[in-house]
């Protein structure tokens, strides 16, 4: 199983908190291990009412900026330990697409 990760990874973040994985494999505190909608969440929802924006981010809701990512596949329904490996498809921000894999 490799960990490792090149800059910060919000899917690798969340596979953390879904796994509670230490390096060596073991998990660490498996009663704080959460499911992986409320990791989501840490990086949607609740980052923008942590930053109280929640009025223009952490949501797609019309009226709200367009600050997304498509992914290769759904976090919500993959195996917990495959979220780590899952792609990002296209970045889009302010409805423009700054990234596109090809």
């Amino acid at each position: 199983m490799t960990l490792y990760q090149s800059g910060p990874s919000a899917l690798f973040t969340m596979w953390t908190s879904v796994n509670r994985k230490t390096y060596g494999g073991d998990t660490l505190g498996p009663d704080q291990r959460v499911d992986a909608y409320t990791a989501l969440q840490g990086f949607t929802t609740k980052a923008a009412y942590e930053y109280k924006e929640e009025d223009k981010k952490g949501s797609i809701t019309t009226g709200k900026l367009a600050d997304f990512v498509v992914l290769d596949r759904n976090p919500l329904k993959v195996n917990p330990m495959e979220i780590k490996d899952i792609q990002v498809q296209e970045t889009i921000k302010n409805g423009k697409s700054l990234h596109s894999r090809p």
